[in-house]
């Protein structure tokens, strides 16, 4: 039985569409729910064309204690935050324990925590005269971007780089690198 995979995302869902189509007639997982904290992001828009269920919740659904029942009666296996800007609460984590993983436009620990995130880890990384930047892929815990490392890749950043030009790098990597790592997390779950 193919296990289930519900994406949270807050934006655009660039991540997002390249899970779904990495997991689109996969042989062990699928996209079978998507879920968002803002009406009218352009992950939304993603949910209907692919015909994948949309879940719209605020701060205190999340929190509730009810939620991450919602999920498990859903069949959901696994957790993948792709752009979710809501801080997870204790109760889902213990309800999906290391089921739940997080990507993070920066090289953890440095750049992460509340409000760091987008172009603001960029601006940070290019203030800073930080020679590489990357990505962290990493389980959720109680604490922003805190969780266990599963993968870190780099990229250059170059004296001309902007916040706009290295986000370009940096998405390369996340949408060349987070499917694969995510479907070897859910194999090694069989």
């Amino acid at each position: 039985m193919k296990k289930k995979i519900a994406i949270f995302a807050s934006g655009a869902g660039s991540n997002a569409q390249k899970l779904i189509d990495h997991f689109r007639d996969h042989a062990f997982a699928s996209v079978s729910l998507i879920v968002c904290n803002k009406p009218g992001a352009g992950v939304t828009k993603i949910a209907e064309t692919e015909g994948i269920e949309l879940l719209l919740i605020d701060r205190l659904s999340l929190q509730s204690a009810d939620f991450p029942k919602k999920l498990l009666e859903k069949g959901i296996d696994f957790i993948v935050l792709a752009g979710f800007l809501l801080k997870i609460p204790t109760s889902l984590i213990e309800a999906f324990p290391r089921h739940i993983v997080n990507i993070h436009p920066a090289l953890l620990p440095k750049y992460g925590g509340k409000g760091m995130y987008g172009q603001f880890v960029h601006e940070a990384v290019i203030a800073a005269k930080d020679k590489e930047s990357g990505i962290t892929i990493h389980f959720v815990d109680e604490h922003y971007d805190h969780g266990a490392t599963i993968f870190q890749t780099t990229c250059l950043v170059s004296g001309s780089d902007t916040p706009e030009s290295l986000a370009q790098k940096v998405h390369f990597l996340e949408h060349q690198h987070f499917a694969p790592v995510v479907e070897r997390l859910i194999l090694k779950d069989f």
